[in-house]
């Protein structure tokens, strides 16, 4: 659906500069995302650390012309001629009074999710029972905020049948807004738990919060055996219909008569409106139930048949809401995202594939399948694909299914191939050509395109590392919420990032606009930049010998000596460079590097000053101890000291140098000494220091059992002897070692690992490429997947068994040990 620019301008009560006709049909608030600018509506939301009024040059450069601003540019009518700007007082309210606007046009039923917990997977899972049966828009992945939930109204369309949206808050007042773009006719709630409480009182008050989304809503279904819900709910006074499910109360609307797991799968026995029936679903933990359950009981309201859900129910697949990353063969980039296929998750693939920095070079491929359930004919629907393709910069396509196939005249791709069906396409030439290409795989479950990724998947080991870039950013916006608007901050990279992949984990803190990425060496920044990382990047341990290569690549240097003060100054002169920036490190107790605030801080201003090939860009110190409240009274005298020495620099220079000595502890601990800038290490990959607890876990190590085998009591397992078997055992071998970076000293039962979510404890010596573990007491099978450190077990189990700490552990898994991304 599409508005004219004058509709717009009336629906959010806009003061409308310029008279360009237009239709608008897109709405950006990211400027990365930009596909379709002749029809795209940007709104400049101002937020505390960033200003979309910054990005409309670049925006206008790219061909878009028309604006929600709560400033218009100065000048405007000459920089930006034929531009339409709607003036309002906040961008985002206007955004949310648009997307509000746009729902009144629909007299449809529409599902409101929210939750602590479970909300996405609701949403995928009631997609999966619906869809077959009505064309239903829904949230993009977990477009649940103040500005997600608006884009994702935004998508609903004339042949949209049924909506279904999240709606997620973290404070206070938030939930209103959410309530009027949504406006639910069928709210659901998943369960109250402790995710964002730090901002509520009490988990009522967080449930009555949530409640508000569903004020004006026909029904509500919710779990009455969670005590929090059902008192809130009784108390909210609500006037329409209780759609409660329960496990104890036989009167509720939805009563689970008895839940029974075999194997793999569970059978749950209910009874609604007097009927007993059932379903089996293909998993067994507690979390995947309940939601099936409340899925259960919104599909019987809707009208699903008891027969038709548990055929269904049976089907349903897991949600696996993340954008792989692999490296393929033959120089290929794989981003799998072969879990669902339609053209709104098509977007924000191809959105991601675009805004990859590494494709130089190297084609972008779309193996694309038949998109079902769109609610348009093939025609408009595969020319929409064809524009969205292009628009992203996609060179080649290969479709596979019988309709994308029937509409390949719509598909305007230079290169472009068709295939029935994924066996014809991987017996073809074309599957065996696939050379140096970033490819995005996008296709439903029933083309099997997990056999795609498997047979173009670089086979490099059986174990690997699994990195959750969602939790990197997870763990940035948490220690950004203890910071000021105005204070930067530099991300940890060094290391390969903590052992989690630099180049991967640079990319995603790029696009999440940090102020500076922080490495060991050159080679490591030369490294990101080969990669397309085009942030600030600091040196922390420059070499003398790397000079060159740091004025090549646009590294900054910390310095830290007048040895290397001198060098560098001279190696800068020699090339004919002026005004490089570099970070001045301070020695304020760590008796590691830096230079002496008390007695080199005048010959320090005395040098940079007696020259013009470099420039102090901030200066900085390091605390000892900001993880211990111990050594409080020793971090506030090197803060003193870092204070004086710092502000003494900044005086003698009339340009801003940013001051910076927080650490991870240090930002959540002293607060008040933030200054310009803050470092974040150890905390971006989801520890706390000050206690060791997991923030969101970043990295997960798995392998996977090669061989099970009975060995009988008294034998022996492994090198030495040293395992030796009390009881008749079952022995499994796995495929990590202490060349992947398995500390031996887990060995001889001193550490454990996770087999179907039990401890596994290691037998004899760890060999360099493979460990024992007793599984004697778990049901486990030969391919079963080992977890040895992760969500499950935290990493910080393993570095207290080892009497050392979790940058130990972290660092030292292989370079050969495959990393696998996913958001």
């Amino acid at each position: 659906m599409k508005y004219t620019v004058e509709k717009v301008t009336t629906l959010i009560g806009a003061r409308r500069i310029g008279n360009t006709d237009a239709n608008i049909g897109w709405l950006l608030t990211d400027s990365r995302s930009l596909c379709f600018p002749e029809e795209t509506l940007f709104f400049a939301i101002r937020t505390e650390r960033n200003d979309g009024h910054r990005y409309i040059p670049e925006l206008y450069r790219r061909g878009v012309r028309n604006f929600v601003v709560e400033k218009v540019p100065e000048d405007g009518a000459a920089l930006f001629p034929g531009t339409n700007f709607l003036k309002v007082v906040r961008p985002i309210e206007a955004l949310q009074r648009l997307a509000e606007r746009h729902r009144d046009e629909f007299g449809i039923p529409v599902i409101g999710i929210t939750g602590s917990n479970g909300k996405t997977v609701v949403k995928e899972w009631l997609y999966q029972l619906l869809s077959p049966s009505f064309v239903v828009t829904r949230s993009p992945r977990s477009y649940n905020s103040q500005v997600g939930v608006p884009l994702s109204v935004w998508l609903m369309h004339e042949h949209t049948q049924i909506g279904i949206f999240e709606a997620g808050i973290s404070e206070p007042g938030e939930m209103s807004a959410l309530h009027d773009i949504i406006q639910p006719t069928i709210g659901v709630i998943t369960n109250i738990g402790d995710a964002h409480q730090e901002n509520f009182n009490t988990l009522e008050d967080k449930c009555n919060e949530k409640l508000k989304l569903f004020r004006d809503s026909k029904v509500i279904v919710y779990p009455a055996d969670n005590h929090v819900i059902a008192r809130c709910v009784e108390a909210s006074g609500y006037r329409g219909r209780r759609v409660a499910w329960s496990a104890t109360d036989p009167r509720a609307a939805l009563y689970v008569k008895n839940i029974s797991k075999t194997g793999t799968t569970t059978t749950v026995t209910y009874i609604y409106k007097g009927i007993e029936a059932r379903y089996e679903l293909p998993f067994i933990d507690e979390a995947s139930v309940e939601n099936s359950i409340t899925c259960a009981a919104v599909a019987l309201h809707i009208g699903l048949s008891h027969d038709t859900l548990a055929t269904r129910m049976a089907a349903i697949e897991p949600v696996a809401m993340r954008l792989e990353v692999k490296e393929g063969r033959h120089g290929c980039t794989l981003i799998n995202d072969s879990y669902n296929s339609d053209i709104n998750s098509l977007d924000i693939a191809l959105d991601f594939m675009n805004r990859r920095p590494d494709h130089a070079g190297r084609r972008r491929t779309l193996i694309l399948s038949d998109i079902c359930q769109s609610g348009k004919n093939g025609a408009e629907l595969y020319t929409e694909v064809s524009g969205l393709a292009r628009k992203r910069g996609v060179e080649k396509l290969i479709g596979i299914g019988t309709d994308i196939t029937a509409y390949a005249d719509r598909i305007d791709i230079n290169e472009k191939h068709f295939f029935s069906d994924t066996d014809t396409f991987v017996a073809s030439d074309v599957f065996r050509s696939l050379r140096d290409e970033v490819i995005l795989l996008k296709g439903a479950r029933c083309f099997c395109f997990d056999r795609l990724t498997e047979l173009l998947e670089q086979k490099v080991h059986e174990t690997i590392l699994e990195v959750n870039l969602d939790a990197v950013v997870n763990n940035l916006n948490h220690f950004r919420s203890f910071l000021k608007p105005d204070t930067k901050i530099v991300c940890m990279v060094k290391a390969n990032a903590y052992g989690s992949g630099a180049v991967e984990v640079a990319k995603t803190l790029q696009d999440h606009r940090v102020d500076y990425l922080a490495v060991a060496v050159a080679d490591e920044g030369v490294t990101l930049r080969k990669a397309g990382i085009t942030a600030n990047i600091m040196i922390m341990n420059p070499e003398m010998t790397a000079f060159k290569t740091m004025f090549d690549y646009d590294l900054e240097p910390e310095v830290y000596s007048f040895r290397l003060l001198d060098a560098l100054i001279a190696a800068a002169g020699k090339e004919g460079i002026t005004g490089y920036p570099v970070h001045i490190k301070l020695d304020t107790g760590m008796h590691r590097l830096g230079f002496n605030p008390e007695t080199d801080i005048d010959r320090l201003i005395k040098r940079l000053k007696g020259q013009n090939a470099i420039i102090p860009r901030s200066v900085f110190s390091h605390f000892v101890g900001s993880d211990s409240d111990d050594f409080d009274t020793f971090s506030a005298m090197q803060f003193e000291r870092f204070d004086k020495a710092s502000r003494k620099l900044q005086e003698a220079f009339t340009h801003k140098i940013l001051r910076h000595i927080d650490n991870s502890a240090g930002i959540e601990h002293f607060p008040e000494r933030q200054l310009d800038m803050c470092r974040l290490g150890l905390g971006l990959y989801g520890i706390d220091s000050r206690d060791n607890s997991i923030i969101n876990n970043v990295c997960t190590l798995k392998t996977t059992i090669l061989q099970l085998r009975n060995v009988p009591k008294d034998e022996t397992v492994g090198y030495s002897r040293r395992g030796i078997l009390t009881r008749d055992s079952v022995i499994a071998a796995i495929p990590i070692g202490y060349a992947d970076g398995l500390n031996r000293h887990l060995g001889r039962g001193h550490g454990y690992c996770l087999v179907n979510g039990k401890r596994a404890p290691y037998v004899g010596n760890i060999c360099m490429d493979v460990a024992m573990i007793d599984v004697t007491d778990i049901d486990c099978h030969e391919g079963d997947t080992v977890e040895i450190f992760g969500d499950n077990l935290p990493v910080t189990v393993l570095s207290d068994i080892l009497d050392t700490i979790p940058y130990e552990v972290l660092t030292g898994v292989s370079e050969r040990v495959k990393r696998v991304y996913f958001y």
